[in-house]
């Protein structure tokens, strides 16, 4: 995506910080704290819902995503591991004490309403059309009916050959990816007789799957990473694209033509998809980011990392359209970083002109003046000083900056 430039434009670097290796597009927002290990995450509104495994499900609120709060909590006797939100409540895979139904109405106070115990040990949860999908490691997909969320039942399952890890649920069918069955695709049209017509086989352990229009992507662990598999025939799914991530990639979020995925040791990946045949990757932050699930709530992207908890990470690509135009007369802006203090030139023309300090998504984040601004608290990042009313443009250059 591209960012207009809203007039004059020139990048700002701040004090002691330089191009990294270790990221590229991609930079940390903000991020809080969990009591234990963050697994997955799921995000709905202003709020984050983190599975934290030995602490339940915690809330946090990501209204303004640069100092995310948590907000409250409800402890689960097993191990959270998985969760995803549908309506006014969260469904947690919470191991070998099943599924778990908490109402969310109120975010600040979650109430466990109802829960059924799975005969394996629910590792993801996906929920659509009245049914709750458990990936139920050893014991396959099993169907729960959440019609009654006080009241869950089981309906049916389907066994699969490994150790079920995750589900994604796309109309009548569920897509789950299995440890050593690779990818298996279940028709659940009959929710209470869910039948597998179809699979592709991934060369390492399939971790995480996510589904998107006519493709499905599976990540696994220390082997090709990303699989793009065509499912428009869901009988005959078939690969048609992948992506060497290397290391282990336990989960993948897609949006708006981007595939978000988690690996370890190697943080955060951004893949550009919009030719699912050919994904190239366009961002990563792996400065010591450890994700194990990942979501996308608007132009956030939200990543479960164990010990860290949440963190919130920004994806601005190659956004920014660098102008080619020459600086006009009499326009002389120019901006230096010293110590966290931006010194903004004064324009050669006498005439006021209002500048402001505009992040990588074309957001005001702080109105400059001539002379010295404090910036020492912002974020790293890439950063543009603009100044309104002013014909001409300069030529912009764009870098990633790094604390």
């Amino acid at each position: 995506m591209r960012i207009p430039l809203l007039a004059s434009v020139l990048i700002l670097t701040l004090a002691s910080v330089a191009l990294a290796q270790d990221s590229l597009n991609v930079r940390l927002v903000g991020g809080c704290g969990t009591p234990n290990i963050a697994d997955d995450v799921s995000v709905v509104g202003a709020y984050a819902y983190i599975a934290d495994q030995n602490s339940g499900l915690r809330v946090i609120l990501v209204s303004d995503p640069t100092h995310p709060v948590e907000v409250g909590y409800r402890d689960t006797p097993g191990r959270a591991c998985g969760v995803t939100v549908s309506g006014d409540y969260a469904y947690v895979a919470d191991f070998g004490s099943g599924l778990r139904v908490m109402a969310v109405a109120d975010p600040a106070h979650p109430v466990e309403i109802g829960d059924l115990d799975t005969p394996g040990e629910a590792c993801g949860v996906a929920v659509g059309g009245g049914h709750a999908y458990v990936a139920d490691g050893l014991s396959g997909l099993r169907v729960i009916s959440v019609a009654d969320p006080a009241h869950p039942v089981e309906v049916g399952y389907c066994d699969t050959p490994g150790y079920a890890w995750d589900v994604a649920v796309n109309a009548d069918h569920a897509f789950v990816a299995d440890d050593t069955g690779g990818f298996r695709v279940l028709s659940v049209a009959d929710p209470a007789h869910p039948v597998e017509v179809g699979y592709c086989g991934t060369t390492g352990p399939a971790n995480g799957v996510a589904v998107s229009g006519e493709f499905a992507y599976v990540v696994d662990g220390n082997a090709i990473g990303l699989y793009v598999i065509s499912v428009s025939d869901p009988s005959h799914p078939a690969e048609v694209g992948t992506y060497d991530l290397a290391g282990t990639a336990t989960d993948v979020a897609i949006a708006g033509g981007y595939a978000y995925a988690a690996t370890s040791p190697f943080g955060l990946r951004v893949l550009d998809i919009a030719d699912p045949a050919k994904p190239v990757e366009v961002g990563y932050y792996n400065r010591g980011s450890q994700p194990a699930g990942v979501a996308v709530g608007g132009e956030y992207i939200y990543a479960a990392e164990a010990t860290a908890g949440l963190r919130i990470y920004q994806h601005y690509g190659g956004g920014v359209e660098e102008g080619r135009e020459r600086c006009g007369a009499g326009f002389a802006l120019a901006a230096t970083v010293v110590r966290g203090v931006l010194s903004l030139a004064e324009a050669s023309s006498h005439k006021p002109q209002a500048a402001s300090l505009m992040d990588a998504s074309g957001r005001k984040v702080l109105d400059l003046r001539p002379g010295a601004n404090d910036v020492s608290l912002l974020a790293p990042g890439v950063y543009f000083v603009t100044q309104n009313g002013l014909r001409s443009t300069v030529r912009a250059r764009k870098v990633l900056v790094t604390k």
